[in-house]
């Protein structure tokens, strides 16, 4: 488990944004996602405000009992949050034609991928 530099890095403000939104208390997300129940509430407690940092597996784990991607704890800017949650949200057959307008609005700039 690595330390946080700083404690209100994007994962612990998306984590606990999650979290609250979800309505589960630190030790049920802790417990749902696979943490030992006699830990669990410590531990999300301790990912929330900066103290530790969860391996991915743990991060994939807190994403799937939240119904979100893991790319959203990480996002820095809300309107990016946003736009990642609701892309993952889509049906896969919209997913193409989505990815083509938001290129169109940025003058046809492609990304990183062919």
């Amino acid at each position: 488990m690595q330390v946080c530099t700083y404690s209100m890095t994007p994962f612990c403000k998306r984590l606990k944004q999650a979290r609250l939104a979800a309505g589960f208390s630190q030790e049920r997300l802790g417990i749902e996602a696979g943490i030992e129940p006699a830990s669990a509430s410590a531990r999300m407690n301790q990912y929330e405000t900066g103290k530790h940092v969860p391996n991915p597996a743990t991060v994939q784990q807190v994403a799937k009992v939240l119904g979100l991607p893991a790319a959203f704890f990480y996002c820095d800017e809300d309107d990016l949050a946003r736009m990642v949650v609701a892309f993952h949200r889509l049906p896969q057959a919209r997913r193409g034609e989505v990815l083509e307008q938001l290129e169109k609005g940025g003058q046809g700039a492609r990304l990183l991928m062919p």
